[in-house]
């Protein structure tokens, strides 16, 4: 085991990939499956089917186009991907890294997002300015990925060269809002050489952050750089990469006070915003080689690699729990909280992933089957600094007062380092029983080697776990009248680890607890043919899963199981001049079979609204070609805030209306978008996540407008 996952230590094929890397310098989401739009030729990545369309997949998908990244505005996954009704937040904070939920299970930062399908973290800001669309895997991703929660798995996809000769892209487009940020940004593409081999894709862009929020001031900056090299038929060189920075001032959620749920706050102010607030800064550079080989048979080999820099700043007023009386789960019942400055610099996470596949078809036994068989070596390194500050400051804070504090950067808490080394192998095969049915099945075998050690050079209190662990995968799907009727069942693999918190709440920190299996069902009914003017799905799904609770003194466990079982329904209609949709996700989640805590048994997960719905309305004016306005509604219901349900969150209800008009100025191509966000200006609680022990609110974002232009020239 410990011979072949040296590969990253020795591989020449990564080395000369990191050098290069180092020497280069449709206005509503799409929720029904059968909506789904491929921009480019390449293979729908989050499924690992290949070309299948994604309406005729034995489970549920979301695609999110780059018409609808563009219509939003979207400038971070949690944009996108909150016109899905499975998709929450997740302890969701404006100005740091996006932490969502997919049918109640939080996503995990480090295993439940991909970048062109290769492993990534995403424990940074992604910015979206060269993405070409987002992709979402619903539920258990162990088909996908060897190690994840089981809610779902995200996708990335960055824009290419486009793939006609006569094509090029020149877009600018400037932006302004919500808030007072300031946006531009370049696109840029086409092809070039004798026989157009060689195509190009570069994006540029800079926003001044000045968000709704004040005091919560920042900047970000993208350069992104895609190519490809045909070079010869049947054989595609790409490569790409990107570089990004974001600093930004932090933002502290509130909290209960004393056990009770405040009145919904002012959403503008930045809670615990001092005079000497540093901001939190994120620096990424990431990138991808990827060789595609046309094959005899109509076989083809796919190799590619993924690598990953992170080095990020994590600064913040902390606002944690109530000093007098001690508790630290809440703030005070008169508003005061307890302050402590949080600073850990230089933080830096590494990620390095290979990955070869090949896929064709065969004829055995009278039958055809679409076959696929990889092999994935992977490492992720987290490499902390010794020590940061999370340091008690003397003075408190007030959820209404202005107050002042003096800092207290005491760097004595010890970090915890993280690495893993894993080798994936997996098979997949699509089988066609007859014209009208298909037996899918998949297997991924994973073998790795995770290590944890605290910065501590007098107790590292080092911990290492090596294991292997199989997750098999099986679907079946049958076309009817216009209609396809699928029924699926799988495995997903996760591993439970201790947040690195030491000396503040947990007294295993860092420690590994293990790795459980989590198992997902789904059976579901969606129309076929993507040409239909309505378009529908409908699905039942039940998702299990290891628990990993607090016990209330100080220890995380790893005991008993949570169970998510719900409904998915959606419809989508086109006219000549109205487009409507709407999606529903009803759900029951309990907690059962836990043996080393009382009291838990039967209690709803925090968090998890039981009912969301997400809908739209567009209308095309015929009167006046290439305008189009529309509503958008979201509607999230009631969540538990504590274990024993004394204290609910509302449910709440917004509405956004947009407008966007497509406009021709002397032969310059424009779009002109105008967005009013959360028209009614409604003041709500967004979401109440249990977070380091604390139980946190986060109130929903205030009435913001957003206008923008794209020009092509």
């Amino acid at each position: 085991m410990a011979h072949h996952l040296s590969f990253f230590k020795i591989s020449r094929v990564h080395a000369a990939a990191a050098l290069c890397m180092a020497s280069c310098t449709c206005a509503w989401a799409q929720q029904n499956p059968n909506e789904i739009t491929i921009t480019d030729k390449l293979p729908a990545r989050v499924s690992g089917f290949g070309d299948v369309p994604a309406q005729a997949l034995p489970f549920s998908t979301t695609i999110i186009t780059r018409a609808t990244l563009q219509d939003l505005g979207a400038q971070r996954v949690s944009d996108a991907l909150r016109l899905d009704a499975s998709v929450s937040d997740s302890y969701n904070s404006p100005a740091y890294w996006d932490i969502l939920s997919v049918r109640g299970f939080t996503l995990d930062n480090r295993y439940n997002y991909r970048r062109e399908g290769l492993p990534i973290s995403a424990e940074t800001m992604i910015p979206m300015d060269n993405k070409e669309r987002i992709e979402l895997l619903k539920g258990t991703s162990g088909i996908q990925a060897g190690t994840s929660s089981p809610g779902g798995l995200v996708n990335y996809v960055v824009k290419r060269a486009p793939t006609n000769a006569e094509q090029t892209i020149r877009n600018i487009t400037l932006s302004y809002g919500p808030g007072n940020n300031r946006l531009v940004a370049a696109d840029l593409g086409g092809r070039f050489g004798e026989r157009a081999e060689f195509g190009y894709r570069f994006n540029l862009a800079h926003e001044d952050l000045n968000p709704y929020i004040r005091n919560t001031q920042g900047q970000r900056d993208l350069v992104a750089l895609a190519l490809d090299w045909r070079l010869k038929p049947g054989t595609v060189v790409e490569f790409e990469f990107e570089q990004s920075h974001r600093e930004q001032i932090g933002i502290n959620g509130y909290s209960l006070l004393g056990g009770k749920l405040p009145s919904p706050v002012d959403p503008r102010v930045n809670l615990t915003r001092q005079s000497w607030s540093q901001p939190g800064v994120f620096d990424a550079m990431t990138g991808s080689v990827r060789i595609r080989q046309a094959l005899d048979s109509g076989w083809r080999w796919t190799t590619q690699y993924g690598g990953q820099r992170l080095k990020t700043d994590d600064r913040l007023v902390f606002g944690y729990g109530c000093a007098s009386p001690a508790d630290f789960t809440q703030y005070c019942a008169n508003g005061n909280f307890a302050l402590y400055d949080f600073r850990s610099n230089n933080e830096r996470r590494l990620s390095d992933s290979l990955e070869s596949e090949v896929s064709g078809e065969l004829e055995m036994m009278g039958l055809k089957h679409h076959l696929t068989a990889g092999v994935l070596r992977q490492r992720q390194l987290d490499r902390l600094p010794t020590y940061q500050a999370y340091a008690p400051i003397l003075q408190t804070g007030h959820v209404s007062s202005p107050f002042n504090s003096t800092p207290n950067p005491d760097f004595s808490t010890v970090n915890t380092n993280r690495s893993e080394y894993a080798t994936e192998l997996n098979l997949k095969n699509r089988v066609e029983v007859s014209d009208r049915t298909s037996v899918w099945a998949g297997l991924r075998h994973v073998m790795f080697n995770r290590s944890s050690s605290r910065n501590d050079p007098n107790d590292p209190n080092s911990m290492r776990y090596l294991d292997h662990v199989s997750a098999p995968w099986l679907g079946m799907s049958t076309k009817l009248s216009g209609a396809l009727a699928y029924a699926s069942y799988g495995h997903g693999v996760e591993n439970f680890v201790v947040p690195n918190s030491s000396g503040t709440y947990w007294v295993n920190a860092g420690q590994q607890l293990g790795v459980g299996k989590s198992r997902q069902s789904e059976i579901g009914l969606r129309t076929l043919n993507a040409q239909m003017p309505v378009q529908w799905h409908a699905s039942l799904f039940q998702i299990a899963r290891p628990l990993a609770y607090d016990d209330g003194n100080g220890s995380r466990l790893l005991d008993g199981k949570q169970t998510h079982q719900g409904l998915d329904v959606g419809a989508h209609l086109l006219s000549a001049q109205w487009k409507l949709g709407s999606q529903i996700q009803w759900m029951q989640a309990k907690i059962s079979d836990v043996t080393q805590t009382s009291g838990v048994v039967g209690t709803t997960p925090l968090n998890v609204p039981k009912f969301v719905l997400r809908g739209m309305a567009e209308y095309r004016y015929a009167s006046l070609p290439g305008l189009r306005s529309g509503l958008r509604v979201s509607h999230e219901g009631q969540r538990q805030v504590l274990e024993n349900g004394s204290v609910q969150l509302p449910a709440w209800t917004t509405v956004d209306a947009t407008a966007h008009y497509d406009k021709k100025f002397n032969g310059l191509a424009s779009t002109w978008s105008l967005a009013i966000d959360n028209l009614a200006d409604t003041r709500y609680w967004r979401e109440s996540p249990k977070q380091f022990g604390h139980y946190y609110l986060y109130p929903g974002a205030p009435r913001t407008l957003r206008a923008s232009v794209q020009f092509r020239l």
